[in-house]
C-alpha cells in the first residue's frame, strides 16, 4: 500500500494551494460579507483546469485523476468554501453525467465549455417536495415534435443563478415512479420559458448562489435528452456518489482551515502568563481535530481511488462524506471555543468556517441518508 502522491498529484496540490493562498484567501471575508459571486476567481480556476480536472483534454478538461480532484478541492475550500462548492458542482454534478452518459455531440457542445472554464454548470434535481426523496419530483418533460416541453420549479440549485448549462432531472412517465425520471442538458441562456427565480439568503457559503430554476412551457431540443428515457434516476444515483466525494473534500478544506486558525491563535493568545497552547485542555482539542481530519481525509482518498479505478464506491463515498462533514462541523465548533469571544466575532474567520461547515452535513444527501446508504450496503454484504 503506497501513500505517496505521484508527481502530478503533488503538482496540482501545490498549484491549488498557492493559487488559493494568493488569489482566494485574501478576499474570502469580503465575498462572504457581500454575497458576491467570485466571477474573477472562477475564470482563473477555469484557466488552471480546476473546473474540469478529471475530464479528458479532448473535451476541454485537465485529464487528471480523482485524487487530484480531492487534493485541489481541499486547498480551494480551505481558502473559501463558496469557491470550493462552485468547483465541486462543475466537476461532480455537471461534468460527470455529461461525460459519462452524453453522446459525442453532446460532449463537444455542452461539456467542453464547462470543463475548460468558459462557463459554469449546475445540476437541477431538488424540488420543494423532493429532496432526500427524488422520486417525488414534479417537474415534467413532455415530448412535442422534435422538442421537449418542461414545466416545474427546482429549488436550492447551487450555481443556478450564474450557470450557462444545467443537467436537469424531470419526469417523462408519471406512471413509472422513479423509473419514469429522465435527464436532460439545458442551455439556460437559450431556453424560452426558463427564468431564474429567487436566490436564497443563507447561513453560509454566501458567495455561492443557491437559486430557483423556473420552467414554464420551456422548450429544449429533442437531442438534449441525456441517455435514454427513464434512465435519469440511475444516472442521478451515480452522479451523487461522485458528488459526495467532492463535498467530503470541501468539508475537509473547511476543517483544515479551522484547525490551522486554532493552532495559530493558541500559540499567540496568552492567559495566566503563557500561550494557551501550553494547556492540556487546548492540546487535546487540537489533537482530536487533527486525528479526525486525517481519518476523514483517508476515507475520502480511498473513495476517490475506487472511483478512479472503476470500483464500486457508493458506500465509501457516503462514509467519506459523513465523517468529513461531521468532523468539519465539530472542528469548527471546537475552533470557536478555542478562540473564545474572538471566535464569535467576524474579526476572525472561525465563525465563517462554522457557518460554512453546516451545509456539508445537508447537501449531496443529508448525513441521515448517508447512514441509510452505508447501513444498506453493510447489511447486504454480510
Amino acid at each position: 500500500m503506497n501513500f505517496e502522491l505521484t508527481e502530478e498529484q503533488q503538482m496540482i496540490q501545490d498549484m491549488a494551494r498557492k493559487f488559493a493562498e494568493r488569489e482566494i484567501k485574501p478576499v474570502a471575508a469580503e465575498l462572504d460579507r457581500t454575497h458576491r459571486h467570485p466571477a474573477e476567481i472562477c475564470a482563473k480556476m477555469g484557466e488552471l483546469g480546476l473546473l474540469g480536472i478529471t475530464i479528458p483534454e479532448e473535451y476541454g478538461g485537465a485529464g487528471m485523476d480523482y485524487i487530484c480532484y480531492v487534493l485541489s478541492m481541499i486547498e480551494i475550500s480551505k481558502a473559501c468554501a463558496s469557491c470550493g462548492v462552485i468547483m465541486s458542482v462543475c466537476n461532480s454534478l455537471y461534468n460527470f453525467p455529461v461525460y459519462k452518459y452524453g453522446t459525442e455531440e453532446q460532449k463537444q457542445k455542452y461539456l467542453r465549455p464547462v470543463a475548460s472554464g468558459e462557463a459554469l454548470g449546475c445540476y437541477g434535481l431538488t424540488e420543494a417536495g423532493a429532496g432526500s426523496d427524488p422520486a417525488r419530483m414534479r417537474t415534467t418533460a413532455v415530448p412535442d415534435g422534435d422538442e421537449w416541453v418542461i414545466n416545474g420549479v427546482k429549488r436550492f440549485i447551487t450555481n443556478g443563478n450564474v450557470s450557462r448549462y444545467c443537467v436537469l432531472a424531470a419526469v417523462t412517465d408519471k406512471s413509472a415512479g422513479y423509473k419514469g425520471i429522465s435527464s436532460f442538458i439545458v442551455d439556460l441562456e437559450n431556453t424560452p420559458g426558463f427564468k431564474v427565480g429567487s436566490v436564497e439568503e443563507k447561513l453560509g457559503i454566501n458567495a455561492s448562489g443557491t437559486a430557483e430554476l423556473v420552467f414554464e412551457d420551456a422548450r429544449i431540443p429533442g437531442e438534449n435528452l441525456l441517455g435514454k428515457p427513464g434512465e435519469g434516476f440511475k444516472q442521478m444515483l451515480t452522479t451523487l456518489d461522485g458528488g459526495r466525494i467532492g463535498i467530503a473534500s470541501q468539508a475537509l478544506g473547511i476543517g483544515r482551515a479551522a484547525l490551522e486558525e486554532a493552532v495559530e491563535y493558541s500559540k499567540t493568545r496568552e492567559q495566566f502568563g503563557q500561550p494557551i497552547a501550553n494547556f492540556q485542555a487546548i492540546q487535546w482539542k487540537l489533537a482530536d481535530m487533527a486525528t479526525q481530519l486525517d481519518a476523514a481525509e483517508l476515507l475520502t482518498l480511498r473513495a476517490a481511488w475506487l472511483e478512479e479505478n472503476g470500483r464500486g464506491y457508493e458506500k465509501e463515498a457516503a462514509m467519506a462524506k459523513l465523517l468529513a462533514s461531521d468532523t468539519a462541523m465539530w472542528a469548527a465548533i471546537e475552533g470557536v471555543q478555542i478562540l473564545g469571544g474572538y471566535g464569535y466575532c467576524k474579526e476572525y474567520p472561525m465563525e465563517r468556517h462554522m457557518r460554512d461547515a453546516k451545509i456539508t452535513q445537508i447537501y449531496e444527501g443529508t448525513n441521515e441518508i448517508m447512514r441509510l446508504v452505508i447501513a444498506r450496503k453493510v447489511l447486504k454484504d454480510r
